[in-house]
């Protein structure tokens, strides 16, 4: 899939293209382990069965990955999640964000499947990896629904409750065997619990804000229901 991303940088800004051939999503990638065991009962109230590790690595087809504003999914039962999207290009990572939108209702037969059958929706804007990693800790992820007509927030919470993008590149390196994370290579990096818990919504929107350089990188996408039929 080619993805093209706005590079914002204090010294300039550059249009990047990519062509993502492996998309990856990091589950359990929290530092926390009781943060994680809250996550896993979260999930369990849903029917979601434990995971075997952690973190735990799901392969996403790499044409799930898109950009696009109105995403179709097959019936009300999927929801987004804000993660921050590490990607290698030029040899360099690069920070943007996504949201590893899954499919509820599958989630209880199956975790993996029910990310594979959803779009992974990624904003247009990113960072040089480099210009956020001595500060990672400080950044902060937010996103809201829509409920009633009105703006809701839905999560909040540090990035440094998750591990940096680094560790869990490293932890996938190690647990598949792969030599590198070479240029095309992008993975969502774990996210934080939903306030009032996991609930579907039709609107979602996504924050990663960077307080320390007052600056933030934001996406915003329309679900369009198909039917589930039989």
């Amino acid at each position: 899939m080619k993805a093209h991303f706005q590079i914002e940088s204090a010294n300039k800004a550059q249009e990047l293209s990519v062509d993502v051939h492996t998309l990856i999503v990091a589950g359990w990638a929290g530092r926390d382990m009781a943060a994680i065991e809250h996550h896993i009962e979260e999930l369990a109230e849903l029917g979601v069965p434990r995971p075997s590790a952690v973190p735990l690595y799901y392969r996403i087809a790499n044409n799930q990955l898109t950009q696009a504003e109105r995403v179709q999914v097959v019936g009300e039962n999927s929801s987004g999640e804000i993660e921050a999207l590490v990607f290698a290009a030029g040899g360099r990572l690069y920070i943007g964000l996504a949201s590893d939108h899954t499919d509820r209702k599958l989630e209880a037969y199956s975790v993996a499947l029910s990310k594979q059958v959803c779009a992974k929706p990624a904003g247009r804007a990113a960072w040089d990896y480099a210009d956020v990693e001595g500060h990672w800790d400080e950044l902060i992820v937010r996103s809201w629904i829509e409920e009633k007509g009105e703006r809701v927030l839905y999560q909040e919470g540090p990035i440094a409750s998750l591990r940096t993008p680094r560790d869990l590149i490293n932890g996938y390196l190690a647990a598949t065997g792969t030599a590198a994370f070479s240029d095309g290579m992008a993975m969502t990096c774990g996210t934080v619990a939903a306030i009032g818990g996991i609930r579907p919504s039709n609107v979602f929107e996504m924050e990663l804000h960077d307080p320390r350089l007052n600056r933030s990188l934001r996406h915003r996408y329309t679900l369009d229901i198909l039917p589930d039929v039989a």
